[in-house]
């Protein structure tokens, strides 16, 4: 096991090396780079607003502090261009004036000490930035991954037992059903029903915690930051019992029907001693193995529009905007951070296996 762990671990960084090399190709073929979005800005702005390019861009170190340097709020408009040697400042504060090789050579053996850089136009650390952001969706993933666990599971279990019954019926078109709905559909209607939309004035529309939050006691705190949590949780996790109900189930009814559980029915063990203290444990590797791909897509991009739509400031978002701006060094900083939490929890995924049944070597396995 040791040895495979070994190889797992190496196979990481060539992974994650492959991955960033594929998207920072893409990203050169892309068009309306930060330069393009940053000149966007400024035809049109203040004569002054153009002589501040040129002294604060040497200062910016690489771009990184841009976004504070340029205002777009002057009253003259006449300009149509922009001087050439503002252009080329531009793209020497934003590092374009080196070949791309160059630019991703950099940006990777800044990574490897996690130096992630600034933002281009936030004036702000990346990492100060995605820490920020986390609360949210480590929020909304955690519980929304939890809560469908919690009740997939045992409905998945109650389904296989009772196969073929009006249970195993309803139930399979109720999770169907739900899974049909999408998420931000749903959120609106939760909205138009709960939060003072239409009809009621119940749960709050926007944040994690209300006014006052740090004022509050314990019990306080925590009452207040699950009344913020309920409605987008709800959307979250409307659709994502079907899979999960599935294959349970089908895990089961497949373990169910082997020879062993015959023999062990046969010597006097009852249903629940065969069901838990033989079947569970091996149609449970499917469903674990699961767990980790679950969490990582809830929390980095199953809330991107759930997080729009109840004012909910996190990672996914924050992705979404750094893409749509061509903030590049929030976008690959967090393309970096979650395929390597994404790899590392595949690689926890298999050790639960062999936790889960010792049997299970990948030592022995063939590569």
């Amino acid at each position: 096991m040791l040895n495979y762990i070994l190889r797992r671990i190496l196979l990481i960084p060539v992974t994650l090396f492959g991955i960033m090399v594929l998207n920072f190709a893409i990203v050169q073929f892309a068009p309306g780079g930060p330069v393009e979005q940053m000149v966007a800005q400024l035809q049109g702005a203040d004569v002054s607003t153009t002589a501040r390019i040129s002294n604060t861009g040497a200062d910016s170190g690489g771009g990184a502090k841009a976004g504070n340097n340029f205002s777009t709020d002057s009253s003259y408009r006449g300009a149509q261009g922009l001087d050439p040697e503002v252009i080329a400042q531009l793209e020497k504060q934003f590092g374009f004036d080196k070949p791309a090789y160059e630019r991703f050579w950099m940006m990777m053996k800044n990574y490897l000490t996690f130096d992630f850089g600034q933002s281009y136009f936030q004036d702000r650390d990346v990492v100060d930035i995605v820490i920020d952001k986390l609360p949210v969706s480590i929020s909304l993933g955690l519980w929304s991954t939890l809560i469908i666990y919690l009740i997939s599971v045992p409905l998945g279990v109650a389904k296989a037992v009772r196969d073929g019954s009006n249970f195993d019926v309803w139930t399979s078109v109720a999770i169907i059903t739900g899974y049909a709905i999408p998420g931000f559909l749903f959120a609106v209607l939760l909205i138009v029903l709960f939060a003072g939309g239409t009809y009621f004035d119940i749960f709050p529309l926007r944040g994690l915690t209300s006014p006052g939050w740090s004022e509050m006691s314990l019990l306080g705190k925590v009452g207040d930051y699950f009344w913020h949590l309920t409605l987008p949780i709800i959307a979250l996790t409307i659709g994502g019992f079907t899979t999960l109900t599935m294959l349970t189930k089908n895990s089961f009814l497949d373990e169910i029907n082997k020879q062993y559980v015959v023999t062990a029915k046969a010597k006097g063990l009852s249903e629940k001693q065969v069901l838990y203290g033989h079947v569970f444990r091996n149609a449970m590797l499917l469903v674990i193995a699961g767990f980790p791909s679950a969490l990582i897509g809830l929390l980095f991009t199953g809330s991107v529009l759930i997080e729009v739509i109840f004012s909910l400031d996190g990672v996914g978002l924050l992705g979404f905007e750094s893409v749509m701006r061509r903030d590049y060094p929030v976008m690959f900083a967090t393309l970096y951070m979650f395929t390597l939490a994404g790899l590392v929890l595949n690689l926890i995924s298999d050790l639960t296996y062999h936790f889960v049944d010792p049997r299970i070597d990948f030592d022995a396995r063939k590569d």
